[in-house]
């Protein structure tokens, strides 16, 4: 395929992922009080991730960011948290792009992902949400703004990968190929 082609072709399958993800944040399975959710909206950017490498899954990732800050009621303290819970945190599944090509590229993309993702949502509810935190958190006594960011926030991203994992280990035989990008080296 030209390279002219691939280019349209990567554009426009980023710009149906980056819509589809935003229409599957709106099917929250779950919802932490302070920001945070359980939904299917990472598996498109993740796919397209693995799909197109890298650089394209970075900008998929920030594009879907700024739409997830506009349109599902981003929520921020100030420029901080605007930066680091939407546009760094969902730019890091871009990372998953890293292993673009392998074998179990979406499996290994989807954990790479979404730890970056959380280790983003974890410093920022650390350094910019930790003087909110509560005085307990799912029974405990919290005394470190780094502790309750870890529990807060693995409480909803460990669902969202472990989420992932599944529907694409459902999806691995069917779709493989796709997964893969073998169908753009024609």
């Amino acid at each position: 395929m030209k390279k002219s082609k691939l280019t349209l072709r990567a554009l426009t399958e980023g710009a149906i992922l980056v819509a589809a993800a935003q229409v599957l944040c709106y099917l929250k399975l779950w919802r932490m009080p302070w920001g945070g959710s359980v939904t299917l909206a990472m598996i498109p950017i993740l796919v397209y991730a693995v799909r197109w490498g890298l650089g394209p899954g970075l900008l998929a990732g920030f594009v879907y960011g700024i739409l997830q800050f506009a349109f599902d009621g981003g929520f921020a303290l100030g420029w901080q948290s605007i930066i680091g819970d939407y546009l760094l945190a969902y730019t890091a599944l871009g990372l998953a792009g890293l292993c673009r090509g392998k074998t179990r590229s979406i499996f290994t993309g989807t954990l790479l992902g979404g730890f970056a993702r959380f280790v983003v949502h974890w410093v920022v509810g650390a350094t910019v949400w930790g003087e909110y935190m509560p005085e307990s958190f799912f029974g405990m006594t919290m005394h470190s703004p780094w502790f309750y960011s870890l529990l807060y926030n693995l409480a909803y991203m460990v669902p969202n990968i472990v989420l992932c994992l599944l529907v694409f280990a459902l999806l691995v035989k069917p779709l493989g190929k796709y997964f893969r990008g073998e169908d753009l080296r024609g």
